[in-house]
C-alpha cells in the first residue's frame, strides 16, 4: 500500500478564535516497503499528519477533493480518505497505529485478552476460538515473547519492554500492511531502544510491509530509515534519505532540530579540515574514520 498526500492542510478548531493551522499544504509520498521516518519539533505537524493515515483525523466535508491541480489528495493504498464513502473500519485494519507509550493503553486481565481485543474488534464476524488463538499466538510470538509463558499473565506484571511488545502485538494481530508508530522507543534504555528497532525491522520483513516512525531521536532515524520527512511549522521542508538529509546539519539545527552524533562529529572534523563522507550510521562512520587513519599510517 502506497501513501500519497497532495496539498493536505488541517486546522484545529477551524472557524473559531482558537483556530490553529497544523498542516499547511503538505505533499508527501511513502512507497510500499519503506522504513519511513518523520521528524520535527513539537507542534510541527508530524503527529497530525500520521493521525490522518487511518482516519483518526478526518478531512472536513467542505474540502476540495482531488479534481483540480491544487485540490487535496490523500490515499492509502486503495482507500481514498477524501471520500465520504471510505470504509474507515477496513482502513484501520490495514493501517495499524501505535501511540507513544503504548503500554499505557493495556487494559485487560491477561495478555491473551489484550491482544485478542484488536482481532475481535476488526473481525467481520465472531471468530472461532481456534482461529482467535492462532492469531493471538502468532502476534505474541512475532514480537519475541513466549506465548505459553505470558498468555495467562497480567500485562501489568510484565517488564516495561515486555509491556511495549504486548501493546504492539495487539496492533499487529490483524496483520496490517502499514504500521505507524509515534516515538516507539520513547522512555527505553539504549538496549531497549535497539531491541524495539530490531523488532520493527523484523516486522517489516515478515509481517507489515511498510513501517512509518515518528521520532525525535536522530540517531534512531539515521540508523534505521530509508527516507526521512522533516516537518516544520506545518510544512514539509525535506524528504530525503538519511545519508543526504544529515549533510544539511546546520540547516536542520537552524530549524531547531537535533542531528545524529555522527553528523555532529562529521561537522566538527570538517571544521578542522578533515572530510569524512559517510551515511551517518555509526558503523559506516567508524569504518570511514579507521580507513582514513589507515591511509595516513
Amino acid at each position: 500500500m502506497r501513501i500519497v498526500a497532495e496539498h493536505l492542510s488541517y486546522t484545529y478548531n477551524a472557524k473559531s478564535p482558537f483556530a490553529t493551522k497544523a498542516l499547511d499544504d503538505i505533499s508527501l509520498t511513502v512507497e510500499e516497503g519503506e522504513f519511513f521516518g518523520i521528524i520535527g519539533h513539537t507542534g510541527s505537524g508530524k503527529s497530525t499528519f500520521v493521525q490522518h493515515l487511518n482516519g483518526l483525523l478526518r478531512l472536513p466535508a467542505s474540502l476540495k477533493r482531488g479534481k483540480k491541480k491544487d485540490d487535496t489528495v490523500l490515499t492509502v493504498g486503495e482507500f481514498d480518505l477524501t471520500s465520504k464513502k471510505t470504509d474507515f473500519r477496513a482502513l484501520r485494519k490495514k493501517v495499524g497505529m501505535v501511540f507513544q507509550y503504548p503500554e499505557n493503553q493495556l487494559f485487560a486481565e491477561t495478555v491473551f485478552d489484550d491482544v485478542a481485543f484488536g482481532y475481535k474488534n476488526f473481525a467481520e464476524k465472531k471468530p472461532e476460538q481456534k482461529e482467535l488463538e492462532t492469531a493471538v499466538r502468532e502476534a505474541i510470538e512475532v514480537v519475541g515473547l513466549d506465548y505459553g509463558a505470558v498468555k495467562g499473565a497480567s500485562p501489568f506484571d510484565l517488564s516495561g519492554g515486555q509491556k511495549r511488545r504486548v501493546a504492539i502485538a495487539g496492533v499487529i494481530v490483524t496483520k496490517p500492511e502499514i504500521l505507524v508508530l509515534d516515538e516507539p522507543a520513547a522512555g527505553l534504555d539504549p538496549l531497549g531502544k535497539r531491541e524495539v528497532m530490531s523488532l520493527l525491522h523484523k516486522l517489516r520483513e515478515s509481517w507489515c510491509k511498510t513501517v512509518v516512525v515518528v521520532s525525535h531521536d536522530m540517531d534512531e532515524i539515521a540508523e534505521n530509515c530509508t527516507r526521512v520527512a522533516v516537518f516544520s511549522e506545518g510544512k514539509v521542508k525535506y524528504v530525503l534519505p538519511p545519508a543526504e538529509l544529515f549533510k544539511r546539519t546546520e540547516e536542520l539545527m537552524d530549524l531547531g532540530l537535533d542531528v545524529p552524533l555522527t553528523a555532529k562529529l562529521v561537522l566538527a572534523l570538517k571544521k578542522r579540515g578533515v572530510e569524512i563522507d559517510c551515511d551517518y550510521t555509526q558503523e559506516d562512520f567508524i569504518r570511514k574514520v579507521l580507513a582514513r587513519k589507515g591511509e595516513k599510517c
